[in-house]
């Protein structure tokens, strides 16, 4: 009995023992000078690091809160976005640290999709390049402008694959296929954060929007998104959690609902898979209202219901919706949400604040001077030059009356340019241009006159983006019968893409299809360039002009970048990250497609085909010419057998056949043969960008193991099995040479 007490007496001894071994095993500076600092926060204090509300600055929405300067004092606002340049940014910070409480510093997000002040190719765009490096650098470029004027975190970058161009948002993305994107999410999230989130030249990225926003039923934006955890697993989400391996600071998610869920209160998303599955450690943040739109989701009976549903579902800061600021309180005395859920966000948010240095010093953004030094810099605007013209795609160069029209003659006497994008400086900069300032952007006009000074170049708008007006025709047509060559700036405005852009005619707005057909019955040779943020439907176009330029919207140096490719200066080698179909009844088309059990026969009407159209897309995944020509031969494989430990070694001889010196980018795909779900019928799986001179010639390698075949089996399992595979390698997704291997 006296051994039993004994032991009993112990026990507490040990237990007390054990606690006081964790309590003082040593923490990281940042989390003792959290757990410090949220000890001493009220609850309203605490729900204030949850809310985020739009200064009146730069708005991008409905403002709900004009008092946010209030709020702020009051300590019920910790973040800001839409508030620019150092001097208004540092009023707003002098009011969080010194005219508050406990004095903590303040977030201040923007918009800076594609370049803050100096705009860089919209996304869509960008994404041509195949260029990581490019890629990269103008996230490292955007960031340093936009910490210069004061901003610590970007809503960037959105990594949506989407295979509609309908969707106006296509715009802001890396296109269609899984592999590329999340390439370019990883890039994009280095450049904008660096090696350092205090670095003052870096900022906070935010992936988005999270998740599968980018597959709307109908193309239509904001529209719900329903498809199988297969699809959503093996398509939608790597490209984020590419994001979240890079070490992204931030998640947003999105506004649509997926599978029946709101994305802003779906814990499948959000706790599973992004914490759980994923281990993100950083905060998530809503889309613009995205809390309240889950009452007319029909998910939540009022905004305090849906708070409740966006918190536990793992969603940390309410953006312009309020709800946090007037519910979670109540929401928290009710039982509804519990203190460890606040407190878990809470300090998330103040981690992100302390790794952006901003307690050590609230003012470390704040500089007028470098902002002066920054903005605009040579550096900063050369890269944009680069960005935009390793960004045109050439689609189309075939000759006129024997001779092919690009690049042009400098000799050229007498050029006619004609169209709405011709002279036009802000919608050259495309959606999302954020601060982006118009006066700086050079026109396509400009461009042409630095490049060809002698020759006499006449304008006419011809025809405007919307409407039926044709008064301006006539005024082309005669320009162009005096020309020597016509160039045709042709395509969408700003605001025709992008956010709330979705179209269901997706060919020339206006009448600027009219306005071709008149301008090709002159007989004049034509190039067209095509402005958009989207592939367009221009079948017509390139059945009747020989020479055709995709070059998206190119941002600031717009006009310098096209210039440099008409005239040869720089020889085109982007290739296209979304397919171009033939027309919308084609929708949704893209190059990773399965096979049907009834697989297209040209002269058997029971299979899978369209009556009125081709299957063939216009321009497909991959798709892109030089001004000289590449030829692939000699394709070798190391083996035909490999095991799951095993590299498969592919080379192939890739020559320069033509008469310029060129960038070719050589892709690989392969597909799975038979599995036990049905595999697509080719999988982008690697590409070498190669710069060759006239007639030179080099020996392509590419590698790929068993990591590289994995999909999820009809189990849902994550692996590799067995079986036959083909390899593809060329210029495009289409134009191949093949081999094949066995995976044992």
């Amino acid at each position: 009995m006296k051994k039993l007490i004994l032991a009993l007496l112990i026990i507490p001894i040990v237990l007390a023992l054990v606690n006081c071994s964790k309590v003082s095993t040593p923490q990281s500076e940042r989390d003792h000078f959290v757990d410090s600092l949220m000890s001493k926060m009220t609850m309203d204090e605490k729900i204030g690091q949850l809310t985020l509300y739009t200064s009146d600055w730069s708005v991008t929405g409905p403002t709900l809160n004009p008092n946010y300067e209030k709020d702020v004092k009051s300590g019920k606002c910790g973040n800001i976005f839409n508030a620019l340049t150092v001097k208004y940014i540092t009023k707003l910070q002098k009011i969080a640290v010194e005219e508050t409480r406990l004095g903590i510093p303040l977030l201040f997000g923007y918009d800076v999709i594609h370049g803050y002040k100096t705009t860089f190719p919209i996304p869509l765009a960008e994404a041509c390049t195949w260029d990581m490096d490019i890629i990269e650098k103008s996230a490292h470029y955007s960031a340093m402008e936009a910490s210069a004027s004061g901003l610590n975190w970007t809503f960037s970058p959105m990594v949506d694959i989407a295979r509609d161009p309908r969707w106006g948002r296509i715009a802001e993305g890396s296109g269609e296929d899984t592999y590329l994107g999340c390439l370019i999410a990883a890039a994009k999230v280095h450049g904008y954060q660096g090696k350092n989130l205090d670095d003052p030249f870096t900022i906070a990225a935010c992936v988005k929007h999270y998740a599968a926003y980018g597959a709307p039923q109908a193309g239509r934006d904001y529209s719900t998104v329903d498809m199988s955890d297969r699809v959503l697993r093996e398509t939608y989400l790597p490209s984020y959690k590419a994001a979240v391996d890079a070490g992204v600071a931030t998640v947003m998610c999105s506004f649509n609902e997926l599978n029946g869920v709101p994305a802003t209160a779906n814990e499948y998303l959000m706790n599973k898979i992004l914490r759980e599955e994923w281990g993100f450690k950083g905060f998530v943040v809503t889309d613009y209202t995205g809390i309240p739109e889950m009452i007319k989701h029909g998910y939540s009976v009022d905004e305090k219901q849906a708070g409740e549903l966006a918190l536990s579902a793992g969603t940390d800061m309410d953006m312009q919706g309020g709800v946090f600021s007037k519910y979670l309180k109540k929401s928290l005395e009710e039982g509804k949400i519990n203190k460890k859920q606040i407190n878990m966000s809470v300090r998330r948010i103040l981690n992100l604040k302390y790794e952006l240095g901003l307690f050590k010093n609230p003012y470390l953004y704040l500089d007028e001077k470098r902002e002066q030094e920054t903005v605009f810099s040579k550096e900063i605007m050369d890269h944009a030059l680069l960005s935009a013209k390793k960004s045109i795609v050439l689609l189309k160069n075939e000759p006129f009356k024997g001779q092919k029209l690009l690049p042009m003659s400098k000799t050229v006497k007498n050029i006619a340019i004609i169209g709405p994008l011709a002279d036009n400086q802000e919608d050259m900069l495309g959606t999302w241009y954020g601060a982006g300032d118009k006066t700086k952007v050079t026109t396509l006009i400009n461009g042409l006159k630095n490049k060809f000074p002698q020759a006499n170049i006449q304008y006419a708008k011809g025809a405007d983006f919307e409407g039926n007006d044709k008064s301006g025709f006539d005024a082309a047509i005669n320009i162009a019968n005096k020309s020597d060559i016509v160039i045709c700036a042709i395509g969408e405005n700003d605001g025709q893409s992008g956010e709330a852009g979705s179209r269901s005619d997706i060919g020339l707005p206006g009448v600027q299809q009219e306005l071709m057909e008149e301008l090709v019955k002159t007989g004049k040779p034509i190039i067209a360039v095509v402005l958009a943020g989207r592939p367009l439907t221009i079948e017509w176009l390139t059945k009747n002009v020989n020479a055709i330029l995709f070059a998206g919207h190119l941002g600031t140096r717009s006009g310098d970048a096209i210039a440099e490719v008409l005239c040869g200066d720089y020889n085109p080698s982007a290739k296209l990250v979304i397919t171009f179909p033939r027309s919308v009844g084609q929708i949704p088309i893209f190059y990773a497609s399965k096979n049907t059990g009834r697989p297209f026969e040209a002269n058997n009407r029971f299979t899978s085909k369209y009556l009125d159209i081709a299957n063939e897309p216009l321009f497909p995944f991959g798709y892109g010419l030089s001004y000289t020509q590449f030829e692939y031969s000699n394709l070798k494989l190391n083996t035909k057998t490999i095991h799951d430990s095993d590299t498969l070694k592919i080379t192939v001889t890739l020559k320069n056949t033509g008469q310029f010196d060129g960038e070719e980018i050589a892709q690989l795909y392969i597909r799975d043969l038979i599995g036990s779900v049905t595999r697509p019928v080719k999988e982008l799986k690697g590409f070498n960008k190669v710069f060759l001179k006239a007639g030179e010639q080099k020996e392509i390698e590419f590698a790929i193991t068993a990591k590289d075949l994995r999909f999820y089996d009809v189990n849902m399992q994550f692996k590799s099995e067995p079986g036959q595979f083909k390899v593809f390698v060329g210029g495009n997704s289409v134009d191949l040479i093949e081999d094949g291997f066995e995976l044992l």
